[in-house]
This record gives structure tokens, C-alpha cells and sequence, in this order.
């Protein structure tokens, strides 16, 4: 997995940018304003499940988001050069996945932030995460935030004009989620993940087919 990367008095370059390689790209957005959060350990997991499936990744986890500056719609014409590798790398990305925790029964604000940086691509040929799956995981201490911080995902998504993938990922992590390798404790959570990333191949997969068919025709 591939972490944000850019060089100075550059255009920022993400792990989309060979063009040689044809493998879908799959972009991870979230976490909480940490790195290691068990947020970003879930992504990262599900993350995993896609490379398996056969797509590069890279992961804006924790870390990467709280850097981003407060979204300014005007910008004052600068962008900084994290937003930069982050809007590069959503603009080449063939799925997304996007986790947050549920802070009082809301999206964290390091990812809401960060979704709402993708304004900047409004009037691209392709906006926002237009055509493209997007799988959701969400954490929470109890199950009833995690039900209502989904909703929100999905509606949030939709505005973005990405195809939430049927199944996401839930977790509450009253207890403790994941053993001393990282690895969930519960197995149905690794298989829950396995199957997100197999929705987001098998939808990247079909897209990509009718984009060939229709610039053949």
C-alpha cells in the first residue's frame, strides 16, 4: 500500500500516476486526526482485501487528512502541496474506500474536510467520485452511531456522485477490535472487508469495460 508522496516545486505524484500500469487504483480516505487509528486499521484492512483482488491503493489516512488546511472554497488561488497530492490522486482513482469513526453521530471532521476539498474537481470531465464505488467502514463505541454515521456516508456519497458498494463495514469497537497482529478479532469483520473489495473490483471492472466499449464505438 502506497502512501501520499511529493516533491517540491513539483506537481505532487500519487501511486495513480504510472501509466504503464493498468491495474485498478483504489484510493483509502479516513481515520480520525491520528495515525493508527482503529479506524485507519479497519481501512487499512479492507485496503488489503482490494490489492489481494489485484489494485494498487494508497491510503490518506489519519495523519495526511489533519494536515489539510480547513477548506476554503476560495483558496485564495494556492493550494498547499497535501491538498494538491490529494485532489491529484481522487482525480486518477478508479474506487474509493472511505472510513471514519462516528463522532456524535456525525463524520469526522478531518474527513469531512477532506471530502470537501473534492469541490475543487466540480467542473472536471469526471467530478467529485462521479462513476466510481465507493465502499464505506465505519466505527463507533455502540451500535446505534455506527447505523446513523452510515446513513450519513451514504447520502454523502450520493451528493458526490459516487455508487456506494451494497455492503459496508460497521464496527463497534467496545472491547477492542483487533488482536495483537492487527488482524480483526472477529473473522465476519475480515470477511465483511473481502467482500467490499470484491464489490468495488467486480463495479471498477464494468466501468472500465463500458468506457473501452463506448470509445471503440
Amino acid at each position: 500500500m502506497e502512501q501520499p508522496t511529493h516533491q517540491d516545486d513539483q506537481e505532487p505524484q500519487t501511486g495513480g500516476s504510472d501509466a504503464e500500469d493498468t491495474r485498478p487504483y483504489i484510493v483509502g480516505i479516513g481515520g480520525a486526526g491520528r495515525a493508527g487509528s482503529s479506524t485507519e486499521k479497519a481501512l487499512a484492512i479492507t485496503l488489503k482485501a482490494v490489492e489481494d483482488l489485484g489494485a494498487r491503493t494508497e491510503l490518506f489516512g489519519g495523519e495526511q487528512l489533519s494536515k489539510l488546511p480547513l477548506y476554503d472554497p476560495t483558496g485564495g488561488g494556492v493550494r498547499t502541496p497535501e491538498e494538491l497530492a490529494f485532489i491529484a490522486a481522487v482525480r486518477r482513482a478508479d474506487g474509493f474506500v472511505i472510513g471514519t469513526p462516528a463522532y456524535h453521530g456525525g463524520v469526522a471532521g478531518v474527513v469531512k474536510n477532506a471530502l470537501d476539498l473534492l469541490e475543487e474537481t466540480a467542473k472536471d470531465p469526471r467530478p467529485y467520485m462521479d462513476g466510481r464505488a465507493v465502499g464505506l467502514v465505519v466505527t463507533a463505541y455502540g451500535w446505534q452511531a455506527t447505523g446513523v454515521t452510515l446513513t450519513s456516508m451514504r447520502s454523502i456519497t450520493h451528493a458526490l456522485r459516487g455508487w456506494p458498494t451494497p455492503v459496508a463495514l460497521t464496527l463497534n469497537a467496545t472491547g477492542g477490535l483487533f488482536d495483537e497482529n492487527g488482524r480483526f478479532k472477529d473473522g465476519r469483520f475480515e470477511e465483511t472487508a473481502r467482500l467490499i473489495a470484491t464489490q468495488i473490483m467486480h463495479f471498477t471492472s464494468a466501468g472500465q469495460s463500458s468506457r473501452s466499449t463506448a470509445t471503440a464505438t
